[in-house]
């Protein structure tokens, strides 16, 4: 073989190493990121980019701008646990009021969590009538969701009005802010024993990852299981939930021992987190599957509240 041969026979390796080197840099350098950041303050705030200081991978990062969720530009996600003691059924008339007091534009999914996955009840609808009707009382069954965690995995990885394939890494396409309520006892059964020492389950380290891959904040609402209830239940349960919460961006409502009283205050807790809600917008390095992040303001009484970890790419629309 000539010299000439020799180099047209390794032309076509040159070609990929200087194909996937040209990649990699692509992935490696900076990309334009988006991420759901929620406002907690006593009196009405409006955050700007010189009030808020932001720490990706521990290094800090220009905020290149910070805007509302506009409500036309929300998805809110209701999941019900089947498996919920009947009794939540005296709690129908407030998730109904809830649905049709939503801001006009906001699109509302009704679904019921059963055997690890979520089956719509309403798929998502700006008529929140129709969603209202289609609420009903679980099916009281212990345990029927199998574990609220592989419903909440299942769901995210396939959210009905998702543009894109949830594993491209790199810049995605526009979607909504998309939002989660859940209605569960958040109990793990397939973790085993819910004692204080058993708190590490690998499911529930799933969602998490699912959710902040899909920028999805999830919050929650608990109520007990027909079957699982009272004591260390509770404390497992509700242990999830907030675990979940913290490292999504989401909240978890009620912390004590047995059912609320009434969902009414969370309902409405869960609606003024949604309203107040923006999207912030900044580089993040590419060709990495999730980066640390961390918002701060210097605005007095005023907490900012969002995921732990992002994917590099996310965008919002708005």
């Amino acid at each position: 073989m000539t010299q000439f041969q020799k180099r047209l026979y390794l032309l076509p390796a040159v070609l990929a190493t200087i194909l996937v080197a040209s990649l990699q840099a692509q992935q490696e350098g900076e990309v334009r990121t988006q991420a759901l950041v929620s406002v907690e303050a006593k009196t009405a705030v409006v955050p700007v980019q010189s009030n808020v200081t932001i720490k990706v991978d521990n290094r800090s990062t220009p905020l290149i701008s910070i805007n509302r969720v506009p409500a036309a530009g929300a998805e809110v996600a209701l999941l019900i646990d089947d498996g919920l003691r009947v009794s939540v059924g005296r709690e129908l008339s407030s998730l109904r009021s809830f649905v049709q007091s939503l801001p006009v534009g906001t699109a509302i999914f009704i679904g019921y969590m059963q055997n690890g996955r979520v089956v719509p009840a309403q798929d998502f609808t700006n008529d929140f009538a129709a969603a209202a009707q289609a609420l009903r009382v679980p099916m009281g069954s212990p345990g029927q969701s199998a574990s609220p965690y592989l419903c909440l995995s299942d769901f995210v990885k396939k959210w009905p009005t998702a543009e894109a394939d949830p594993d491209t890494i790199g810049e995605q396409a526009p979607r909504k802010a998309r939002f989660v309520l859940m209605i569960t006892d958040g109990v793990d059964p397939y973790n085993g024993s819910t004692r204080i020492t058993n708190q590490d389950s690998p499911y529930v380290a799933a969602a998490v990852t699912d959710a902040q891959r899909s920028g999805i904040p999830v919050y929650s609402i608990y109520f007990s299981d027909a079957g699982i209830r009272g004591g260390q239940a509770d404390f497992s349960g509700q242990s999830y939930l907030s675990q979940i919460a913290d490292a999504t961006g989401g909240r978890a409502y009620y912390t004590g021992t047995g059912n609320p009283v009434s969902m009414a205050p969370f309902l409405d807790q869960f609606k003024k987190a949604v309203a107040e809600t923006y999207i912030a917008t900044f580089n993040a390095p590419g060709g990495k599957n999730l980066v640390r992040m961390k918002l701060t303001t210097n605005l007095p009484g005023t907490k900012l509240q969002t995921a732990a970890q992002v994917r590099p790419g996310t965008r919002i629309s708005n």
